[in-house]
């Protein structure tokens, strides 16, 4: 079976195309989770959104509502979660917001986002069963996403290491 062609093609909104009228915890839940669903990510939930507010990952809704940055940082969030710790995702928007308003990032971010999904999926096909050459391409991407992750670590430790932050990776 060859990749959902839906995948293939799937880009974020741009920033200029998210809401910016104020939306509220469940209505910004509702609608990260629609834009994300053909991803096949798990849900963000209205406590998950609440839990980055106290933490600063995220800045706090003016009158219980969600402006244009703040849902953009939480698409961001939703997707970077899947591989990376909350420090190392807090550390990420500090550096891209230190040098670039959240339209840049986020734009910079949907953009290579959506080339290399689109790039991953297109050169490989999913297996429809186990066994075969669908286990070694299932192991082949076990390996990369391992290794990438290991040179994530790394360079997250340096970052924080420069920084004088404290390295020690998060307990999960």
């Amino acid at each position: 079976m060859s990749a959902d062609n839906s995948i293939e093609n799937f880009t974020l909104p741009r920033y200029s195309e998210i809401p910016n009228v104020g939306l509220f915890l469940e209505q910004v839940s509702k609608y990260i989770n629609e834009i994300l669903s053909p991803l096949g990510q798990s849900d963000l939930t209205g406590s998950m959104i609440s839990n980055y507010v106290k933490k600063k990952i995220i800045s706090n809704p003016v009158k219980k509502q969600y402006n244009r940055d703040q849902i953009a940082q939480l698409i961001y969030i939703a997707l970077a979660k899947t591989v990376l710790s909350l420090d190392d995702i807090t550390l990420m928007l500090k550096l891209a917001l230190d040098s670039n308003d959240t339209e840049a990032a986020y734009d910079y971010f949907r953009n290579e986002f959506s080339q290399i999904l689109g790039a991953v999926f297109k050169n490989s096909d999913i297996p429809a069963k186990q066994g075969g050459s669908g286990l070694k391409i299932l192991s082949q991407n076990v390996n990369i996403t391992i290794a990438h992750k290991i040179h994530l670590d790394m360079i997250f430790s340096n970052i924080k290491n420069l920084s004088g932050e404290d390295p020690a990776p998060e307990q999960k």
